[in-house]
């Protein structure tokens, strides 16, 4: 069994990028307190010419993931063939999600957050540096209080982090 310590970062690669990329300035930036392990520093030789075999390299990324982040942007929930897939192994493999929102809303935004998503426990933050920066300390803790109880659906946090 491989050794799940790392932060499995979702995103619309073509339209959100940027934002996977500030998330990684903040974790280089040695006046930050942010880090984070990158699950996408594993295996990075691409192979993206079958779906399969990208889908492998993320699946093995996954099997060392302790958390899961979703950037959510305006199409994200549009994203089928690669994200929508990523969260269905997330939720296949009871991974806390921390699901961000890239307008910045703290709680579910139900405009922008993919369906197979919006009844499930995740945590909905807005994206700001200390908003995640607490949610990865903290929220794998509570996912397994509110699994343990049976609890599920959309959780986000009142004022400590917004």
């Amino acid at each position: 069994m491989a050794y799940r310590n790392k932060t499995y970062v979702a995103f619309d690669g073509d339209r959100d990028m940027h934002y996977y990329n500030l998330m990684r300035a903040w974790r280089d930036n040695k006046g930050f307190s942010f880090n984070f392990f990158d699950a996408h520093d594993l295996n990075s030789a691409r192979d993206s010419s079958l779906e399969y075999s990208i889908k492998n390299q993320l699946s093995e990324r996954m099997r060392n993931t302790k958390v899961f982040v979703l950037l959510i942007g305006e199409s994200t929930q549009y994203l089928y063939r690669f994200v929508r897939w990523e969260i269905e192994q997330a939720l296949k493999r009871n991974l806390p999600i921390i699901a961000v929102n890239l307008n910045n809303k703290n709680g579910i935004d139900r405009n922008r957050c993919p369906a197979i998503l919006r009844d499930e426990l995740a945590l909905h933050i807005p994206f700001k540096q200390r908003a995640i920066e607490v949610a990865l300390d903290d929220w794998p803790k509570q996912h397994d209080h509110y699994t343990r109880r049976g609890q599920a659906g959309p959780h986000y946090y009142n004022t400590l982090a917004v």
